[in-house]
C-alpha cells in the first residue's frame, strides 16, 4: 500500500492504553483521520492514574525500558522527548530481598552488578557474562529483526525457526538461566523477567532472555512525574496533531459489511463510521464480545492467560530512604509458588511482591515527609475459584505484615490511604480476559504466528495491537505491537530503532 493512499481516510482505534495511543500517533502520520476511543475517564489504559490524600500512584506499569520507542513517536511529528519529558536512569534497576534476609542490587553497571553476584557465588559471576552474552545473539534476532514484524502468515513463522533453534530458543527462560549461573538465589533473580510480562519463567520461552541485554544496553529509567506524566504528554501530542480522542466512550459493536469492518456502535448506540479498525486491548474480548459468532479467528485451541494481579497502593507517614524504586521481595518458594498461581489457580500462604516506591526518584508523589508505594503480588486469574471480597482484605493484611517484619519496620503503624486492585477489577475495568494481568501468557506455542494475529484473518481491514498480539505485552511489546499493524498497512518495513 502506497502510504498516500491513507490521507483522507478514516481510522478507529479502540483503547488508549500504550498500544493505542502509539497506533493513533503512527496511523495520524501516514494520514489517516484517526479517532481514538477509551472507555475509561483517563487516556493510558492500564496506566491509569490515581489520586489519594495526597498521594499519587502510577497504577499499571512503572518500568521503563527501551527508551527510544518512545523517542520515535515524538520524532514521528519532528518533535523531540526530552522538550516534554524527563528519564531518570535507576541504579540499581531492581534490589531483590530473598527469604533468608539477604540483598541482591543488580546495579545499572557490568561491573557492580559482577561484586554484586560474587558475594553469593564468585563462579556465577562468569556464568553471568556468559548469559549477557547470549542474551544479546538473541536481542540481535528476537527483537531486532522479529518484535516489529507481522506474523500473520505461517510461512512467517516457520522462515525463523532455524534461527530460533540455533539460539535453543526452544528453551525455557529458567532452563537458559539456570546453564549458566549455579547459586539459587542468583538464578531466581535473573529469572525474574517473565513476571514483568505475565510469564511463569518455568514455562516461558527463552527468547524472553533478551530483556537482560535490553536492559544493559539502554538502562531501566523513571519518568519524573510517573509513567502517569508520559501518558499526558502523549495525549498533548496527539492533540497537536490532530487525533479526535473520546472518553468515556465504550464501544459494544464493531460494525461489519462486505467482509470489511465499516464502523463501531458504542454504547449510548451512536455509531462511528471508519475505513479502518484498530483494537488495541484484550483480543479475545473483541472476538468474544464485539465481533459476531461465529468469527472466523475466534480460537479454539486453549489458551493459556498470565497470572492476575493483587495491586496494593498506598502511603506512609514516615520516610523509607534505604527502600530502592524497584524491589523485588522473593518468598521461601519460587517454582512451587508459580506453579499454584499459574498451573493450579490456587491462593497460597506465602507469596513474592514487586515493590514501587517512586518517591525513591520523585518527591511529588507525597506529601512533604511521606513516602507512596505500590505492591504488585501475582495472584491466580479469575479462572481459579477466588472470593477476593473476602481475600483481598485478608491478602493486605498478610503482605503489610510481611513488609513490617522485613523492609518496612513499623508499616502497620504509618500506612494511610490504603487501597486495591484485584483481578476482578481487572476484568471490570480494562475488559480482561479472566482478569489476567498480561493477556495471554508468553509461551513459544503463544508466540509469533502462534500468538493473536495483527490482522484478521477474513476482516482484512480489522488489525490488533496490545498486549495479547505480536510481539507480546510490557512497555516495549506494546507500543511496538503499533510498527507491526503499520508494516500491514503499508507493506513497508518500520524497523526495531534498536
Amino acid at each position: 500500500m502506497n502510504t498516500t493512499a491513507a490521507v483522507g481516510q478514516n481510522a478507529v482505534i479502540i483503547g488508549a492504553g500504550f498500544a493505542g495511543i502509539a497506533t493513533a500517533l503512527r496511523l495520524t502520520k501516514l494520514g489517516y483521520k484517526v479517532t481514538l476511543l477509551e472507555r475509561l475517564g483517563q487516556l493510558g489504559g492500564r496506566a491509569q492514574v490515581f489520586k489519594r490524600g495526597g498521594y499519587l500512584h502510577d497504577a499499571g506499569p512503572t518500568v521503563i525500558t527501551a527508551p527510544f520507542l518512545f523517542e520515535e513517536l515524538f520524532a514521528l511529528f519532528d518533535e523531540k522527548l526530552e522538550d516534554h519529558l524527563t528519564f531518570v536512569p535507576l541504579d540499581p534497576f531492581y534490589r531483590f530481598h530473598f527469604s533468608d534476609g539477604s540483598q541482591f542490587d543488580y546495579r545499572a553497571s557490568v561491573e557492580d552488578t559482577l561484586d554484586e553476584i560474587r558475594r553469593f557465588n564468585p563462579a556465577d559471576a562468569e556464568g553471568y557474562l556468559k548469559l549477557l552474552g547470549q542474551s544479546e545473539k538473541i536481542y540481535n534476532v528476537g527483537f531486532k529483526q522479529l518484535v516489529h514484524r507481522p506474523f500473520t502468515r505461517v510461512w512467517d513463522m516457520l522462515k525463523q525457526v532455524p534461527a530460533l533453534l540455533f539460539l535453543q530458543c526452544y528453551r525455557t527462560v529458567s532452563q537458559m538461566v539456570n546453564r549458566h549461573l549455579k547459586h539459587p538465589l542468583i538464578r531466581q533473580a535473573f529469572s525474574i523477567h517473565p513476571l514483568l510480562v505475565g510469564g511463569n519463567p518455568h514455562k516461558t520461552t527463552a527468547i524472553y532472555t533478551l530483556i537482560h541485554y535490553l536492559e544493559r544496553r539502554f538502562g531501566v529509567f523513571f519518568c519524573l512525574g510517573g509513567t502517569g506524566k508520559l501518558v499526558e504528554e502523549l495525549g498533548a501530542l496527539m492533540r497537536r496533531h490532530g487525533v479526535t480522542v473520546r472518553l468515556n466512550a465504550d464501544v459494544d459493536e464493531i460494525l461489519l459489511a462486505n467482509q470489511r469492518a465499516c464502523g463501531v456502535r458504542l454504547a449510548d448506540n451512536s455509531v462511528v463510521e471508519t475505513d479502518v479498525v484498530v483494537f488495541a486491548g484484550d483480543p479475545e474480548t473483541c472476538y468474544q464480545h464485539l465481533l459476531p459468532k461465529p468469527s472466523s479467528l475466534l480460537p479454539t485451541m486453549k489458551k493459556h492467560y498470565s497470572m492476575g494481579l493483587f495491586v496494593l497502593y498506598f502511603g506512609t507517614r514516615k520516610l523509607y530512604s534505604n527502600v530502592a524504586h524497584h524491589s523485588i521481595w522473593l518468598g521461601p518458594r519460587f517454582k512451587e509458588l508459580l506453579a499454584e498461581i499459574f498451573d493450579a489457580k490456587l491462593l497460597g500462604k506465602d507469596f513474592s511482591l514487586y515493590l514501587h516506591r517512586p518517591t525513591a526518584t520523585d518527591k511529588s508523589f507525597a506529601p512533604e515527609d511521606c513516602e507512596s508505594f505500590y505492591v504488585l503480588c501475582p495472584v491466580p486469574n479469575l479462572q481459579g475459584d477466588i472470593d477476593w471480597s473476602v481475600e483481598a482484605p485478608r491478602l493486605r493484611d498478610r503482605i503489610v505484615t510481611a513488609l513490617e517484619e522485613t523492609i518496612l519496620p513499623e508499616l502497620s503503624s504509618v500506612i494511610e490511604e490504603v487501597f486495591w486492585m484485584t483481578p476482578e477489577d481487572f476484568a471490570h475495568d480494562y475488559r480482561s480476559m479472566y482478569g489476567a494481568g498480561f493477556s495471554i501468557e508468553p509461551r513459544l506455542t503463544q508466540s509469533a504466528w502462534f500468538r493473536f494475529h495483527n490482522r484478521h484473518s477474513r476482516y482484512q481491514n480489522l488489525y490488533f495491537a496490545g498486549a495479547g498480539t505480536h510481539p507480546g505485552a510490557g512497555l516495549p511489546g506494546v507500543v511496538s505491537s503499533a510498527k507491526v499493524v503499520e508494516e500491514l498497512l503499508t507493506g513497508e518495513e518500520v524497523g526495531s530503532g534498536g
